[in-house]
């Protein structure tokens, strides 16, 4: 299955509460963190939202 590795590299002062809580629900918690996550469409909603924020990387894992 295709994963996401999302980095946080803008900060989200000024920006909407729904968007600062769209962060925190990637599980976001400090500015040039990554996190990884499953390829679903939720995910990409969230990441489409805070598109301007953060920067993604897809990955594939041969070995599971």
């Amino acid at each position: 299955m295709t994963k996401l590795r999302i980095t946080w590299v803008k900060s989200g002062i000024g920006y909407s509460v729904d968007q600062k809580r769209t962060l925190s629900a990637l599980g976001f918690r400090r500015l040039n963190q990554n996190v990884t996550h499953h390829d679903l469409a939720s995910i990409r909603g969230m990441i489409n939202k805070v598109r301007h924020l953060v920067k993604v990387e897809e990955k594939t894992d041969e070995a599971e």
